[in-house]
């Protein structure tokens, strides 16, 4: 059921067994869990079922460290979270990503894959992925098409692997329907958290105070609550909830916030590719994006290549992993940017930025460009067309994310502005250290040196990193982590291995905020599965399946709810 908060009476009081706050993936997976197991479950979403800029003005922030942005365009705070704006890359976690490696400083979870391995099952039921089968080989035969094809990989020191893709997922969208008809989960839109109440000790929540930014004000109750806005405001809520705690909940060792994490991305080097390896589509970014060749088993798919585990012990990197990412003609004009985010309309991807009537305009100013990029990324002619077609694409970049180490000093903290409803702005600090830099040029050195051995391209990178600045190429992709890591001890982390934050009976975090580290692998699945494993934890810790409870003034919020219902 959905209920606009800004219709509620004013100081209702709202009873349930959970309260999940924060409408994302990971809120919304948990919420149509409880519905399924039939617990009492309250969700709070800051928007409604699209952007608007009041809303969306609550994250605005300051960022202090590295050029970053993580405000409009980067976050999408309405119904389904930053799925809104993802890409559908889907990819489990490795067995060393959960490892702790003598190298990388903070490093290890307090549970390996086998832990995750059943709920990661589950997770492509809820993401709409195909089969639960990451064998490259065996998708590239399904395929069976010549320009879709794996590179002979000589050394044995560079491996490739590959990746699913979910529709992409728009929680907020796909989901409706069931969130709609749902009889035990109640979803308020409009409801912006302001401060979580613990009473006595400090180590219960008693209550969750809500405010719309039309003014109205309301609580939770709740046995069980669930914080689950994401990798910076997870961080900025505890902060700002700083009445009983005066450093903010679960903050007694000072690591909320700290430990932030996202994958760095750099494209860089010029290939030209041999003739019999131009337009391979499998490694190719400028084709993962849900493009029909790249497809098996009802499901898109896309290959990366990395350096083996062996490798990175041996060097003692990090992560990473590497696609080519072909130049098109047109390729950085106004006109193709265009382009690609009409593609991504076609997904369901929100812009809040850039208008649909901007981008036409665009295109009817650059014609040339914009066929110009067409045709070459899109279109298949035939014979001499073909030909030429081909030889349209003869040069590539390379292009790598990478894990970044965690950092205590790479952190989320609150500024001394405030936002509209009089919380604290976020004061973001991204920083990444030497061997990020030392990954990028050792992996970017020892692939570029496969592909050369392998004749599939002559390879000319760019100069090293390490020695000189970040260059103004350097971006996130807006995996916000670390920022509550788990951990047994709360010396080192902020919740431990269920999600708990260590003090609190009854207070957990969802989403990718508890990852102690990052991996180089896209982090929705993880938190998904993540998010599937406290539900069950949950539903073992409740005492009963319902324990809705009746409310103050319940005539009047059992009226409001069935008219929002009936409004929907």
């Amino acid at each position: 059921m959905f209920i606009d908060a800004r219709r509620i009476e004013d100081a209702s009081v709202v009873k349930s067994t959970v309260c999940i706050i924060g409408g994302g993936a990971a809120g919304l997976t948990m919420a149509m869990e409880f519905e399924r197991r039939g617990i009492d479950a309250v969700v709070l979403e800051s928007g409604g079922y699209s952007p608007d800029p009041l809303t969306m003005d609550l994250y605005r922030g300051e960022n202090v460290g590295l050029p970053y942005h993580f405000g409009d365009n980067y976050r999408s705070r309405f119904l389904g979270g930053c799925s809104n704006c993802w890409g559908g890359w889907c990819r489990p976690m490795e067995a060393e990503d959960f490892e702790k490696r003598d190298w990388v400083p903070h490093s290890g979870w307090p549970f390996g894959l086998e832990e995750l391995r059943p709920f990661y099952e589950r997770a492509h039921r809820v993401l709409r992925l195909g089969p639960v089968d990451f064998d490259i080989e065996r998708w590239v035969q399904a395929i069976g098409r010549r320009d879709v094809r794996r590179m002979p990989l000589p050394s044995g020191e560079v491996a490739d692997s590959m990746s699913q893709f979910s529709l992409p997922m728009r929680f907020g969208k796909f989901y409706r329907r069931e969130l709609k008809a749902a009889r035990h989960a109640r979803i308020y839109l409009h409801a912006n958290v302001v401060d979580i109440e613990t009473g006595g000790d400090g180590t219960r929540v008693q209550a969750v105070h809500a405010r719309t930014l039309t003014g109205k004000r309301f609580s939770v109750q709740a046995k069980q609550v669930v914080l689950a806005c994401g990798g910076i405001e997870n961080a900025r809520v505890l902060l700002a909830c700083n009445r009983q705690h005066a450093a903010g909940i679960g903050n007694a060792n000072d690591l909320v916030g700290r430990y932030f994490m996202d994958h760095p991305r750099l494209l860089t080097g010029r290939l030209t590719l041999k003739e019999h390896w131009r337009r391979n589509k499998l490694y190719d970014a400028m084709f993962h994006y849900l493009n029909r060749d790249v497809r098996a088993f009802g499901t898109h798919m896309a290959a990366q290549l990395t350096l083996t585990h062996e490798v990175q012990r041996r060097e003692e990197l990090l992560n990473a992993r590497v696609w080519f990412a072909s130049i098109f003609p047109g390729e950085g004009t106004p006109a193709a940017e265009a382009l690609v985010r009409m593609k991504f309309r076609l997904h369901g991807k929100v812009d809040p930025v850039h208008s649909f009537l901007g981008d036409l305009a665009t295109l009817a100013r650059e014609p040339l460009n914009a066929m110009n990029f067409v045709a070459a990324r899109q279109l298949q002619p035939v014979g001499i067309f073909k030909q030429l077609h081909f030889n349209m694409i003869t040069d590539a970049r390379l292009q790598m994310i990478c894990e970044p180490a965690p950092d205590p000093d790479s952190r989320v903290m609150l500024s001394d502005a405030r936002d509209a409803l009089g919380m604290p702005r976020v004061r973001v600090h991204w920083r990444l250290g030497d061997q990020v830099k030392r990954t990028f040029d050792r992996t970017f050195e020892r692939v570029a040196g496969e592909i050369r051995a392998a004749g599939i391209a002559d390879v000319a990178l760019d100069p090293p990193l390490v020695g000189r600045e970040w260059p103004e190429s350097l971006e996130g992709t807006w995996h916000h982590m670390g920022t509550t890591r788990m951990h047994d001890s709360p010396r080192q982390g902020v919740v431990d291995r269920h999600c708990r934050i260590h003090g609190m009976s009854n207070m957990y975090v969802a989403g990718s905020s508890v990852f102690p580290t990052a991996g180089a692998n896209f982090p929705t699945m993880t938190l998904v599965a993540l998010a599937l494993r406290l539900s069950d934890h949950l539903a073992r810790e409740v005492a009963e399946p319902d324990a809705s409870g009746a409310l103050p003034a319940a005539g009047a919020a059992r009226a409001a709810a069935r008219a929002d219902a009936i409004a929907n």
